[in-house]
């Protein structure tokens, strides 16, 4: 490994402007993570027309910081409020709030802090390591294998992210709908463009963002939450026992490695993670029945492992262009608008940025611990304030952002048609991440798929005669049709145990 780059990433990073940047992202992400509803997805997406002015590297740093600072920020109002402000954080209410009442607050936000700096930190370092290797073979890829993971890689999201599968799906086949809206590539035909003009060039990414997850959530949100929380006052003892950080290490040691493992694959991300380490701390503790009474290792676990998985999501993202979550992609789009692409060749044709960007990790996340604690007081006021006053200004800020990129109020008028298209998801259980994901990944589907049936003179199984595209279809293959056989492996043995039922008694009489 040349340590070179390396080195001349952390150059990059220690300038004043991307320390700077680093700061505020890290700020940003907490308050995002603190405000219940408002995720990082969505921040991210509306301060996207901020980013365009800025060095790609120095906008990339400061989303960053949003998106793993916001998985700390959700902990303070899970274990003070019993709220969590961040679907990651969900697991940390359980036990986190239990300690709270016992009047050790301070102490789960303690080893909430120590574990998201811990988890984060063994992740960017085994990040350094991994993605140029993954770089390295990604560059053997060529279209049939881009059409193969991109693929996988919505199908997988749509399968493994929250709520309905089926719901997932249908959203993602939106998405792909959308992504061909505009001039076709190949024969410069206009498709579904209606007449209009401004649909020949194809939706643009950052007001189908700004609407679905920034107008949207905050319609949505206005709804659910029309008052101010009430905040407990004081939190004391931050630092924890010698007892408590020997039960914990365990369970941080596991969430670290966890973490960074579920966090690389697509449609894993932060909120699987947490969920997978309180399972498995639970799973292989000795005393189980202190599991939502206040088990230190209730929290350190899942904030470990969701710090974790945030940094390695990191991963497919810049090595091979394809985002692990909604998250993610937002992050691709922002790749995209500063004019750089994600991909194999990003680790040796940007190196700067790419270093840059993996080792102001590093100094996020001691930025995280050092300010999480201090700063609880300030988000405890934030929470005071009433949503109704908040998001009005949010709005505002939206629609003056989407406005400024291009000068264009038919921009406006897409993340105002989206935002409402966002709430309406929202409204009947629909994501809208696997939306955005297949709308981001469905140029890259479509030109590799066309590419590759070029290549094969239309013969698709020729898909299947490369060793690369060949795995990955087969992996989607199982992994479409996994669900579907384990739904018919439990109906069957649920009527084998219904006739059990029934004829035991006959045989007895």
């Amino acid at each position: 490994m040349d340590v070179a780059p390396v080195l001349d990433g952390f150059a990059v990073v220690l300038e004043p402007t991307n320390l700077l940047y680093c700061l505020i992202g890290v700020v940003v992400g907490m308050l995002v993570g603190v405000l219940p509803g408002l995720g990082p997805a969505a921040t991210i997406a509306i301060l996207l027309p901020i980013t365009i002015g800025l060095e790609p590297v120095t906008s990339i740093i400061m989303l960053a910081g949003i998106f793993y600072g916001a998985q700390y920020g959700g902990t303070i109002t899970s274990v003070l409020l019993k709220l969590p402000g961040e679907a990651s954080s969900v697991v940390t209410v359980f036990d986190g709030h239990a300690l709270a009442r016992q009047g050790k607050a301070g102490t789960a936000l303690g080893i909430a802090a120590i574990g998201s700096f811990v988890g984060g930190t063994i992740s960017i370092v085994a990040l350094s390591f991994l993605a140029p290797v993954v770089a390295g073979f990604a560059l053997d890829f060529g279209p049939p294998e881009y059409t193969a993971l991109a693929l996988l890689g919505i199908l997988l999201v749509a399968t493994v992210s929250s709520g309905s599968r089926l719901k997932a799906v249908i959203a993602a086949c939106i998405g792909l709908l959308l992504a061909t809206v505009g001039r076709d590539a190949f024969t410069g035909g206009e498709r579904f463009t209606f007449g209009n003009l401004n649909l020949a060039d194809g939706l643009d990414f950052v007001p189908i963002a700004m609407g679905l997850f920034g107008l949207g959530e905050i319609l949505y949100n206005l709804e659910e939450r029309h008052n101010a929380v009430h905040a407990p006052a004081k939190v004391a003892n931050v630092w924890p026992s010698r007892a408590d950080l020997r039960r914990s290490s365990g369970a941080i040691g596991r969430g670290s490695v966890l973490g960074f493992v579920l966090g690389i694959l697509p449609g894993g991300g932060a909120t699987l993670s947490s969920l997978a380490a309180y399972a498995v701390e639970k799973r292989r503790s000795k005393t189980p029945e202190r599991f939502g009474k206040g088990a230190v290792e209730g929290v350190a676990g899942p904030e470990t492992a969701n710090n974790a998985a945030a940094t390695s999501s990191f991963i497919p993202l810049l090595t091979l262009g394809i985002p692990a979550n909604a998250t993610m992609a937002v992050i691709f789009g922002a790749l995209l608008v500063s004019g750089v692409s994600p991909g194999p060749r990003l680790v040796t044709d940007e190196p700067e940025l790419f270093w840059g960007v993996v080792n102001s990790m590093y100094i996020g996340n001691i930025l995280l611990l050092i300010m999480s604690i201090p700063l609880v007081g300030l988000f405890v006021k934030i929470l005071r304030v009433r949503p109704a006053v908040l998001a009005p200004i949010t709005v505002l800020i939206t629609l003056i952002g989407v406005y400024t990129v291009n000068n264009s109020t038919f921009d406006i008028v897409l993340v105002i048609v989206f935002g409402v298209l966002g709430y309406l998801m929202k409204k009947v259980g629909f994501d809208p991440g696997p939306l955005l994901l297949a709308f981001v990944l469905g140029t890259l589907l479509e030109d590799s798929l066309r590419r590759s049936l070029l290549i094969f003179d239309g013969d698709t199984t020729g898909f299947f005669t490369r060793p690369i595209s060949g795995t990955l279809l087969v992996v989607f293959v199982v992994v479409a049709l996994l669900p579907p056989i384990r739904s018919a492996l439990a109906r069957r043995r649920g009527t084998s145990a219904d006739h059990s039922d029934t004829t035991t008694p006959k045989e007895l009489v």
